[in-house]
């Protein structure tokens, strides 16, 4: 019976001993493990931050694989693939991301939202539209829904785009009464019954009375319905209101005042924008209008205006307007500099959005480049 107990006094210390021997070899096995994840997750950060994107990956890469459970680790790896354009892998990380049972609510919805920037960015608009839509009633709803709009607005979903427009107003994301006047007005342009768009230009301005880009469409709208004394009226209301857009209108104005016999009227209302401002357009449609009925008693004609422009700036392009006007004893040396000058004068004549430089000689309400709305000044580069 002595035995008995001593044997099983030893057998419990035996058993002590390997539990302790075992326990001490974990601890230094997750110090290890510890110490390297922090040091692979700081080396890929340095990398970063220093642009060598490869070489952050690496890290990452090696940070993840010795701790998979790190969602923040996963993200990071997802969001240099995308940057990097692997899309493929991008979508891979965060798909694994979305496959874990213990990820919280907040981390899949942002694995959901970096997925559909996966999508975005590879041009699978179909499963990022899904994604996105997957987000409604979460804390990255605004975020989503802005996404959306991006996405309707490039594949000019317009009616889409509105009601996205309208639900992010709901959410109290800002207002977007402008973007929604541009929606029925990009309608309006593909619209070839003139009557419909109409309506829909006078809907843009229901929710936003002051838009220049609706007032001008409404004036070249009516214009074309055979309205003209009512698209002249148009064309002052766009003047009153947003004055600085008054050259994009200046040519339509001088055309329709010659048809209805209002020159003067016309020209005292672009004298004016131009005393405010010494817009090119409002200048070469004053041009047009000095040789008619009612303006021939003042003292202005083609090459006097364009001498008072010269006064009051520097101007290539109104230079060679002038230059054109003019009769040299040597015509063929005239005509060689008026090539000359065209020619340096077309980079001037164009419109230069303001957030990304894109150049055009039209003006766009929404920028060709970085698909930014009413980035363009109405003033040509040489005015700027």
């Amino acid at each position: 019976m002595i035995i008995d107990w001593v044997w099983l006094l030893m057998g419990a210390c035996a058993v002590f001993a390997l539990g302790w021997i075992a326990s001490r070899f974990d601890i230094k096995q997750l110090k290890i493990e510890n110490h390297r994840n922090p040091k692979a997750y700081f080396q890929g950060l340095n990398f970063l931050l220093n642009e060598q994107q490869d070489q952050a990956i690496d890290s990452f890469i090696e940070a993840v694989q010795q701790d998979p459970d790190t969602s923040e680790l996963h993200f990071a790896l997802g969001n240099l693939f995308r940057r990097r354009g692997e899309f493929e892998r991008a979508v891979r990380v965060h798909q694994h991301l979305l496959a874990r049972a213990d990820l919280s609510a907040k981390d899949r919805h942002r694995a959901k939202f970096a997925l559909a920037q996966d999508y975005l960015r590879a041009g699978i608009i179909d499963r990022a539209e899904d994604a996105l839509k997957g987000l409604e009633g979460t804390a990255l709803e605004p975020q989503a829904m802005l996404a959306l709009l991006t996405l309707y607005e490039r594949s000019r979903d317009w009616e889409r785009a509105a009601s996205t427009a309208k639900r992010l107003e709901a959410l109290g994301e800002g207002d977007f009464s402008a973007r929604l006047a541009h929606y029925w007005c990009e309608q309006a342009s593909q619209c070839s019954n003139p009557s419909q768009a109409k309506a829909l230009i006078e809907k843009a301005l229901g929710c936003a009375p002051k838009n220049a880009r609706a007032q001008l469409a409404l004036a070249q709208v009516l214009h074309t319905l055979g309205q003209a004394e009512a698209s002249f009226d148009a064309l002052k209301t766009l003047i009153a209101d947003t004055p600085r857009f008054t050259g994009l209108g200046a040519a339509l104005l001088a055309k329709l005042a010659t048809e209805l016999n209002k020159a003067p009227e016309a020209f005292k209302l672009l004298s004016l924008s131009y005393a405010g401002k010494a817009r090119l357009d409002v200048l070469e449609a004053m041009v047009q209008l000095s040789g008619h009925e009612g303006t021939k008693s003042s003292p202005h004609n083609d090459q006097s205006l364009y001498a008072q422009h010269l006064e009051r700036t520097p101007s290539l392009i109104a230079a060679t307007q002038w230059l054109r006007g003019e009769s040299l004893s040597d015509s063929q040396t005239q005509t060689r500099i008026l090539q000359t000058l065209d020619k340096s004068a077309i980079p001037l004549k164009r419109y230069r959005c303001a957030a990304c430089g894109f150049e055009a000689l039209t003006h766009f309400w929404q920028c060709p480049g970085c698909q930014a709305w009413d980035s363009y000044p109405p003033e040509r580069i040489e005015e700027l």
